[in-house]
């Protein structure tokens, strides 16, 4: 099953991970332990809480002007 990983720095140094078809999130001090980490929480709530994804999950990206 093919699920989306968004990582964000984190303010405290490492990164951010959230899986938004579950909500899970986790942390790693790198982009790899953050995955990592999500991968095994993500699998831990869907043993729990099954899903069915369907098709592949678009990801794009917006800006917002900012404001001076």
């Amino acid at each position: 099953m093919e699920l989306t990983a968004v990582i964000t720095p984190a303010e405290e140094g490492g990164y951010i991970a959230l899986n938004p078809e579950t909500g899970t999130t986790t942390q790693g001090e790198t982009v790899e332990a953050a995955i990592a980490n999500l991968t095994e929480a993500t699998a831990l709530y869907l043993s729990e809480f099954p899903i069915h994804a369907s098709g592949h999950p678009l990801i794009t990206m917006f800006s917002v002007p900012e404001h001076a």
